[in-house]
């Protein structure tokens, strides 16, 4: 029998959430087995985005053995009983949102870690339950449209692809924000619009619009050649 994790959320596991915390933000972030790692294939795009080996799957303690097998028994979780699964995921919403008012800070939850998955589709009444708070991710799913008002999205743009490289226009004239991964430093501007620094913090529905939210190659990420890292 599948064994099942006592929490899907975590908060102030990884270096980039905790930085919300000096804008008054505690993220609750759920983290995945990416792409088919699990056997389950919950990043579409990835093989046309190029960005398997770069995927920060691996950044921080994603290294470790331990936390990789969680990850993977998390989403096999979600494919075989979703509706324990979002029971879970209710019980630890309600877990950081106590949490936060204790601490005197907002919460708000990305359910997108290391996956892309269509939240907007697979739970829907999530976002209605949770109206109040804010949910955010990055993706690299062009027609997501529709969205529940609290639930901001980040497009993921890649280069390894000319017909993905397109779809970032798309993203824009839809009032997306587009975040891209540079090798090292950012620069000011990149594909005609202002870069800004998205390592600052993991916030993204206060980055200005339109903007592209730079971010520094980290882990695996370094040695990418297939165009999702781009030399700026």
């Amino acid at each position: 029998m599948l064994k099942r994790p006592k929490e899907l959320l975590r908060v102030g596991g990884d270096a980039k959430t905790r930085k919300g915390e000096k804008f008054g933000v505690m993220t609750g972030i759920m983290y995945l087995a990416p792409h088919k790692l699990s056997g389950i294939n919950v990043c579409p795009m990835a093989e046309l985005a190029g960005c398997i080996s770069a995927c920060l799957n691996t950044a921080g303690r994603g290294r470790l053995n331990n936390v990789q097998a969680a990850r993977v028994r998390k989403t096999q979780f979600f494919h075989e009983d979703k509706e324990t699964f979002l029971n879970l995921l209710r019980k630890d919403i309600h877990r950081i949102i106590r949490k936060a008012k204790r601490e005197g800070m907002t919460p708000m939850f990305r359910l997108n870690g290391t996956s892309d998955i269509r939240w907007e589709v697979e739970a829907p009444e999530i976002f209605e339950e949770f109206s109040e708070y804010q949910f955010y991710d990055y993706t690299k799913i062009p027609n997501r449209r529709n969205l529940p008002k609290n639930y901001h999205l980040t497009f993921s743009y890649s280069g390894a692809d000319e017909r993905y490289r397109k779809l970032y226009e798309k993203a824009v004239d839809h009032g997306m924000n587009v975040a891209v991964v540079f090798r090292k430093d950012l620069p000011e501007k990149f594909l005609g619009l202002p870069v800004i620094d998205g390592d600052e913090s993991d916030v993204r529905p206060f980055d200005p619009k339109p903007s592209i939210v730079g971010l520094v190659a980290k882990a695996d990420a370094k040695a990418d050649t297939s165009g999702f890292v781009v030399d700026a």
